[in-house]
């Protein structure tokens, strides 16, 4: 399974919530077998700049490329881009991730 996390800024906090509509476009795609769109509770003492977070569940590889070749992919994105700052996001296999205890480095990257 690929985990997909995005995370986005939202300078004008007057468009934040045009943000979260135009992102809850994606959750009309069928590809992902799990999608949530949230506000950061800014719980973080550290690091607040974030406001918006989106995860993605897919089955493989193939279910994230077809999720973003989706119509509403790009519907989504000509909404929020204009309204957003920052935006990095992340894509990791589940199954080779540390999830408790140490586990040795590899050759993998």
């Amino acid at each position: 399974m690929i985990r997909h996390i995005v995370f986005f800024t939202v300078p004008e906090r007057a468009n934040l919530a045009a943000v979260l509509q135009g992102l809850s476009i994606l959750t009309g795609i069928p590809h992902a077998r799990r999608l949530e769109i949230g506000t950061n509770i800014r719980a973080d003492r550290f690091d607040g700049r974030i406001d918006v977070v989106v995860h993605g569940e897919f089955d493989d590889e193939a279910a994230l490329a077809a999720y973003h070749a989706h119509p509403l992919y790009q519907q989504s994105i000509d909404r929020v881009k204009p309204l957003r700052g920052e935006r990095y996001a992340a894509d990791y296999v589940v199954e080779d991730a540390v999830a408790g205890g140490v586990v040795p480095l590899t050759n993998k990257i």
